[in-house]
């Protein structure tokens, strides 16, 4: 009974593959269906099963993967000793591997076609400056370090699935690139990407993102987003015989008091953030500069728009009551500006893309069910650009993200693993199999 049963889910497995992969693909890949097996038959494929399986036996060394590159610092600009770590990975398994001018780490998987390219990718950088204790610490299954699932667990799910293929000998059809990518947070605004794209943009069929933990979502949507920032000048001064100066700080403050009280829609979901503030020398100095840098994010670019343009009024408004109440303003004035740091455009992958398909694929075989989400990614890049793109955790579960008390549990990563395993395989395809 157990063995009928057995066979039954296989070949329900089988038949899922065959009926979302049953459209025709037009591609350059064409010429090489008769040599290969079909995609419908990835998960019954004989290497594909061995690479599947060599994650289980595997998992403490992935693991401590994890927690190695976690403990190498890798604020965003800082990432080139993290970079050396994964390129010395990935080398280890029979990739063609070189660091671009950028900073990424590029590991080439050569396929049969070469003229079409798949990246699997996760960032290297993180949100802590330097100096921040990136020490991982253990707390019954769990892992904590600043940093720790968003992006180490990428990165090991990166080195894991590079070595997996490795280990079961897969040739793939369409040429993999494992990217290790630079810039990805804060005011990196996506370099790294950017750059990836650029270079490969006419040779690029889908881009698979690996970003923090979790196999519950999958992101096809892009969230658009500025990072902008504010600076007041003055005159600086003593805080006692120049008191009544114009205050660049006072100034800022009034500003964002304002600006703190702008009305934002629930739909279309649209935020903001007052993430950084810096100025002064002294506690006793009237400053001479103040800044400020502020992230909004909207799925409308005209309420983007409606945002940046009420950030400009509040900062005017802000420099000009603090000019009417200061005692003094013979002896200077404010001026202020306000700058753009970066922009994540927006973009959303097809509801019919093969990369999707493969997705929802990977997701019957494993037997996990995945919502459609929207977020701010590595992904916007090519999907801005109508690459099909899509943004995946790499399995276990996470929290506090971007703060100090972020942690990982590797509980559930397996499924994860075998998640973008066959999600890579189904979009890359696999040659067919040789006699061992």
């Amino acid at each position: 009974m157990n063995r009928t049963r057995a066979r039954s889910r296989a070949v329900k497995r089988v038949l899922v593959w065959v009926i979302l992969f049953a459209m025709p693909v037009r591609s350059s890949l064409a010429r090489h269906t008769t040599r290969s097996a079909s995609v419908g038959q990835l998960g019954e494929n004989a290497q594909v099963r061995e690479a599947i399986a060599w994650f289980a036996p595997n998992l403490s060394w992935i693991n401590d993967q994890q927690v190695r590159l976690t403990e190498i610092p890798a604020p965003a600009f800082q990432e080139s000793q993290r970079a050396a770590a994964v390129k010395a990975l990935l080398s280890a398994y029979g990739l063609n591997v070189q660091v671009d001018a950028m900073g990424n780490v590029i590991g080439e998987l050569r396929g049969a076609n070469e003229k079409e390219v798949v990246v699997l990718s996760a960032h290297l950088d993180t949100v802590f400056p330097a100096g921040t204790d990136v020490k991982v610490r253990h707390d019954g299954s769990r892992m904590l370090a600043p940093g720790i699932s968003d992006n180490s667990t990428g990165l090991a799910a990166l080195a894991a699935i590079a070595r997996a293929i490795h280990e079961a000998q897969i040739k793939p059809l369409r040429t993999i690139f494992f990217v290790a990518d630079v810039g990805e947070e804060g005011e990196g605004n996506l370099r790294g990407m950017r750059a990836l794209v650029d270079a490969y943009r006419s040779r690029l069929k889908a881009v698979i993102v690996l970003d923090g933990a979790g196999t519950d979502h999958v992101t096809t949507i892009a969230l658009a987003s500025r990072r902008l920032e504010v600076v007041i000048n003055g005159p600086g001064g003593h805080s006692w015989s120049d008191f009544g100066m114009p205050n660049p700080i006072n100034a800022l403050v009034r500003g964002s008091v304002r600006f703190i009280n702008t009305k934002v829609p629930a739909s279309p979901r649209t935020t903001f953030n007052l993430g950084q503030i810096d100025g002064g020398t002294s506690i006793n100095s009237i400053p001479y500069e103040a800044r400020l840098k502020v992230d909004v994010r909207s799925e409308s670019e005209s309420e983007l728009g409606r945002l940046e343009s009420a950030l400009r009024e509040c900062i005017a408004a802000g420099v000009r009551d603090e000019m009417e109440s200061s005692r003094d303003r013979s002896r200077g004035k404010l001026e202020w500006k306000v700058q753009l740091l970066g922009s994540r455009p927006g973009g959303e992958l097809a509801a019919e893309s093969l990369l999707l398909r493969a997705l929802r694929a990977a997701d019957v075989i494993v037997g996990n069910e995945s919502r459609i989400e929207r977020s701010s990614t590595d992904a916007n890049i090519p999907l801005s650009l109508g690459i099909d793109a899509i943004s995946i955790g790499a399995g276990g579960n996470g929290g506090g993200a971007h703060s100090l008390q972020e942690w990982y549990d590797p509980a559930g990563r397996e499924m994860g693993l075998k998640r973008a395993l066959l999600t890579l395989l189904g979009i890359a395809e696999v040659a067919p199999e040789k006699t061992r």
